[in-house]
């Protein structure tokens, strides 16, 4: 073999061994975060300890520190994961190329009360316990202002998206539209109509899609 050879074969095998130690890091991490979820939902936030959910995922206490930061951060990483939705491609991901792609504000509008039934049951239970923890656990209420923080975003971002492609009705502006999406994606209102009344998530994503429709687009025909 060639010097320039064997650099090449070396190359190759370090190329693989990192892209193999980077697969093995995001399994275990995700064996965590489903550890952890199922923990904290069977047990409740404050009677689950890391310790627990280090055994349920046959991991070390240290190296759930080293990865999450403790209970916090589980909290956000379960929430993160169930925010990617279901499938390879990021819910986020398609929400952008409907709302960029789609001439239909309706359809658009449609697809992301679909997103939000998809999301709901990956998130809202996690985030409920994550609330009332929150009551007594400074980490947890700060965690959860960011994550509301960052939806409020998320939403301002969507309406100007509406906005810049002139879908709004007439006098709803930018500012009216993120609150109005960031309303009706709220964890409160899975839980009232969902979680306290029954509604099905497929229901509860087409009361989304029609609420939304009829607060920021114009009617039909005008």
């Amino acid at each position: 073999m060639t010097m320039e050879q064997n650099f090449s074969a070396v190359n190759t095998r370090r190329r693989y061994d990192s892209s193999g130690r980077r697969e093995r890091a995001r399994q275990t991490r995700g064996e965590i975060t489903d550890a952890a979820r199922e923990l904290f939902l069977s047990r409740g936030y404050a009677d689950t300890t890391v310790a627990a959910v280090a055994a349920a995922a046959h991991v070390s206490v240290e190296t759930i520190y080293k990865g999450f930061g403790g209970k916090p951060g589980l909290v956000r990483a379960i929430i993160e994961t169930g925010l990617a939705g279901e499938g390879p491609v990021p819910a986020e991901q398609r929400s952008d190329q409907i709302r960029d792609t789609e001439p239909d504000p309706r359809r658009i509008l449609t697809a992301w009360g679909a997103f939000t039934a998809e999301l709901g049951p990956r998130v809202i239970p996690v985030f409920m316990l994550a609330r009332d923890a929150a009551a007594s656990d400074p980490e947890v209420a700060v965690l959860l202002d960011e994550i509301g923080a960052a939806r409020l975003e998320r939403m301002t971002v969507n309406a100007r998206g509406l906005a810049s492609a002139g879908h709004l009705r007439p006098g709803i502006t930018v500012e009216d539209a993120a609150d109005i999406l960031w309303a009706y994606s709220s964890p409160e209102l899975y839980e009232l109509l969902v979680l306290r009344r029954g509604w099905t998530t497929g229901r509860y994503g087409q009361f989304i899609a029609q609420s939304l429709i009829s607060a920021l687009l114009p009617a039909q025909g005008t």
